[in-house]
This record gives structure tokens, sequence and C-alpha cells, in this order.
């Protein structure tokens, strides 16, 4: 194949173009910087995860009227009946330590806390625009909407607008985009990164930058690094987002010595539906995704629940529990509903492509429920109904304590009889989000480290492959947080290097 050398050199060379790319190039440009980015996937399916995602970003915000200045266009009528509450560092700390077992890098954990109300604040000034997750993050008790879950607000049109969004005002700005663009290694003369050797259109070329931004994913679409890092069995999992996310960003910087870090074993995995495509579908983007659990049950092929679906908020226990449905018994689950709580389910479970089944009584639903013992699941669920405390008022805006008493598997909260038809059920497998290992990067300027933990010259990171961040676990919205935080870091000091 032929290989060239690209006469034109730029300050910044960006691999990926999903939100970490473009916060990266954004703050790149501030600085006066010539700009390029370099997208492995093809125009129409630009984005990377990004696009895949609701939009949802979780920041710290003090009250009200951090609401209002990031959604100026909110109705007063609408604010008049919603409680926002708040959400101080204090809570974003306490939740990021507690959903990762106290594992998170206490440095990139400050800098993503303490940054993130400003960068909210960053994107809102670039020209991204933000609402209020309203019915799915917030649900209208007597005649009022109240937040939950530390999170409040999400992009416009979710990731494809804010994909597109941020894409349009980087064009706008000045910075070149080029898809179909896979990089293939980093230029390093032992000295520091130089520069990128792309295939593009068929060839080959070496492209010289001041320094150089991985922006470009993990590894959760590789089946093979999924099962030599996650483990057996993880090759059997879907993948939730982009197909291009296979993990050359890592293994690029791996191969000039960067340091790994992080939750290698560990990744963002959800439920999902069972019969999804291999990869994501940009036509159904996020709605494969089965999230309303916590008002019903789960069960898997021995008609037994095995999970305590209410032990916390969805926003706290969703990117664990597909790990756990990948190890069920034919790594699927069923989610079951009554109609006490079908008119709350989310958006996603009423698209045409999903693994649904209904019955007037839970033997009918039991027949249609393919691969489960019907009489396990008939049983559990005469033991489930049995043991709920209904003196306890159920209340899907808090954890309402409405639990289970005596049983193996308890449910803390939203415990609901399943004993009004007629019922839904619906299957999910597992679907990987984004992989938690990567690179070490210095948390005050986003430059990689090698692994005698010293900066590699010219080379950044941010976005998924950021090691460190996440462990075991995730707080729903933060990776979005995340990749901003970091990417707008990497940009700016990438840029005056």
């Amino acid at each position: 194949m032929p290989e060239s050398k690209e006469n034109a050199s730029w300050d910044v060379v960006i691999v990926g173009a999903g939100n970490a790319a473009f916060c990266a190039a954004l703050a790149a440009k501030e600085n006066g910087a010539s700009v390029l980015v370099l997208e492995r996937a093809p125009q129409e399916e630009n984005g990377g995860n990004s696009r895949f995602t609701a939009g949802a970003i979780r920041f710290a915000y003090e009250d009200e009227e951090d609401i209002r200045e990031l959604c100026p266009d909110l109705p007063e009528d609408q604010i008049a009946i919603t409680d926002f509450g708040s959400y101080t560092t204090d809570q974003f700390y306490d939740d990021m330590f507690r959903v990762t077992g106290y594992r998170t890098d206490p440095e990139l954990c400050e800098r993503l806390v303490m940054s993130s109300r400003d960068t909210m604040k960053w994107l809102g000034g670039k020209g991204i625009k933000f609402m209020p997750i309203y019915g799915r993050q917030a649900f209208k008790v007597d005649g009022r909407f109240k937040f939950w879950g530390g999170l409040t607000l999400e992009a416009w049109g979710g990731g494809p607008g804010l994909v597109d969004a941020q894409t349009a005002i980087a064009r706008d700005q000045g910075v070149e985009i080029r898809y179909g663009a896979k990089v293939v290694s980093l230029l390093n003369d032992g000295q520091g990164v130089h520069g990128v050797k792309v295939k593009h259109s068929g060839e080959i070329t070496s492209i010289s930058a001041r320094s150089v931004i991985l922006a470009s994913g993990g590894f959760q679409a590789n089946s093979e690094m999924r099962t030599r890092y996650l483990g057996p069995g993880w090759e059997l999992a879907k993948t939730r987002g982009s197909r291009f996310n296979t993990g050359d960003g890592i293994r690029m910087a791996l191969d000039i010595g960067a340091s790994p870090y992080g939750n290698w074993s560990g990744c963002h995995a959800v439920g999902w539906d069972y019969n999804a495509p291999e990869f994501g579908d940009l036509s159904v983007g996020d709605n494969f995704q089965k999230h309303s659990y916590p008002w019903g049950v789960m069960v898997n092929a021995d008609g037994k629940r095995f999970v305590d679906e209410g032990a916390d908020f969805r926003n706290y226990t969703y990117a664990k529990y597909g790990r756990v449905i990948l190890s069920q018994p034919d790594n699927f689950a069923w989610q079951v509903f009554d109609q006490k709580v079908t008119g709350i389910l989310r958006d996603e479970y009423r698209i045409k492509r999903v693994t649904k089944v209904t019955g007037n009584s839970l033997e009918e639903l039991a027949d249609k429920m393919e691969g489960v013992d019907k009489a396990g699941f008939l049983a559990e669920i005469a033991r489930y109904n049995a043991s709920i405390r209904t003196d306890i008022p159920f209340d899907p805006n808090v954890k309402d304590g409405r639990c289970t008493e005596g049983l193996d598997v308890k449910k803390s909260n939203w415990a609901n009889t399943i004993d009004q038809g007629p019922f839904e059920a619906y299957q999910v497998g597992c679907g990987v989000t984004f992989t938690f290992g990567g690179l070490r990067i210095d948390p005050a300027s986003g430059q990689v480290l090698d692994t005698d933990l010293e900066p590699i010259k010219g080379l950044y990171a941010a976005g998924e492959l950021v090691g460190g961040v996440f462990y075991f676990n995730y707080p729903g919205g933060t990776g979005l947080m995340s990749g901003a935080v970091f990417g707008r870091l990497a940009g700016s000091n990438a840029s005056s290097c």
C-alpha cells in the first residue's frame, strides 16, 4: 500500500470525533491552534459512543438558578411545578466514591467534580443547549415534578443532538474533520509524539503535529480484548454503541510505552434487548436498553430473582447489572411488570424492535417467556408477592423503603405486588457501553504518562480511554461529563505545548 507524507503540519491532531474529541477541539481553538479531527467511522456513523447516549450529563449545581442559566428557554410555568433541588460537589464526590468502591482516582475525581459546573457553562457558552430530563429523572406526584438521583439535564436531541451541535460548532470555528480516517500508529521518535500515521481513502499518510489527543473510546467493540481483559463469556455480550471503538487509541499508546491504568476487568454494562444486533444501531440509538427494572422484577432461566432491583436509583445500578445478567444461566433475564407500573415505563419499552411478551394471567405470561422454568417462575412470584410491605406507599421519586421481607434476594425499594394483569415481560441480555481500563494521564494537564510515570511529550488523552475514573460501576451521566472535562483539559494544554 502506498505511503506518503502530508505537507501540512497541524498544531493539534485529535483521534476520534465524539463528545470528548470535540471538547478538546473547541478548547484548542480557543488558544488559536490549528486542529485536525480524524474519525475512523464514515460520516453517516460519526460521533462514536456519544451518538448512542441519551445525552444526560451529571454535574454539580447549587440551586434552581444554575438550571435557569443553562436552560434559559425553560417556561416559567414549568419551573413553578418543578423541584430541581441541588446536587452539590459533596454529593457528587460521595456518589463517585460509593459506586466505585472507593477506588476512583482521587485527583481525577476531583478534576471531574470540581470542573463539572464550569464545564457545563462553557459548553452552554459554545452554543450547546440543555433541557431537564422530565419523565426519566422526574415523575409528577401531587402536581409537582421532583428530580432524583443527581441527574437533571440532558443535551437537546440527546446524544445525536449533542454530537451534531458540537460538529457544527467545531466546523464553524475552523476545525477540519476527516471521516473514514483510521489512525494506525503514533509518530514517536523516543523524545515524544509528533503526529500520526493514518489510513484514509486507501492510502497511508504520515501527518505531523505538535501534539496528539487520543479520544477514540474504549475497547468494548473488540470481542478479543473484551474476553482477554473482562474475562471468559464477555465475547457473548452485545456492544451497546459504536462498532469502531476497538481499543485502537489505547493500543497505539501502549505500543510506545504509555502506562495502563484503571479497572481493566471492569466495564459499563447494562440490560440490553436480548435480540439486539451485535453492535449499536443508530436507527434505534439507546432504546435497546431496558432501565425500568426498579418498578418490577428480573428473573433468570430458573424463574428466580437474582438481584435487588430496588437497591438504589437506576442511575447507580444500571451500569453494573449487565454483568450480573451475563452471569445468569444462558446469559439472559426477563423483566416482569404488571399494570400498576406499565404507565411509568421508560420510552424504550415502547419501540417496535423489542423482545416482549404479554399475558392476561401469570400462567399465560410464563408460557411465553422463552427459556424460563414455568413452575419456578410462578412459585417465585408467589413468594415475592407475599413478602412485600404493602403498608409502605409506593413513590418513584424517592427511595421509598417499600421492601420485601424474608426473601433470600431482598428488594429494598419500590416493591409492588405483581398481580394486576395484563402482565408484560421483556427479555434482556448484556450490552457493553464502555470499558473502564485505559491510559494513565496527568490529572492537571491531561497528558499521557509512560510506565515510569513521566509525561509523554506531545500526547494527551480524554474520554472513555482514560483509566482510573470508574471502577466496577458508574453514576449515570458521568461519562459525557468526564469526556467534556478531560477533553477540554487536554485541548487547552495540547494547544499550549
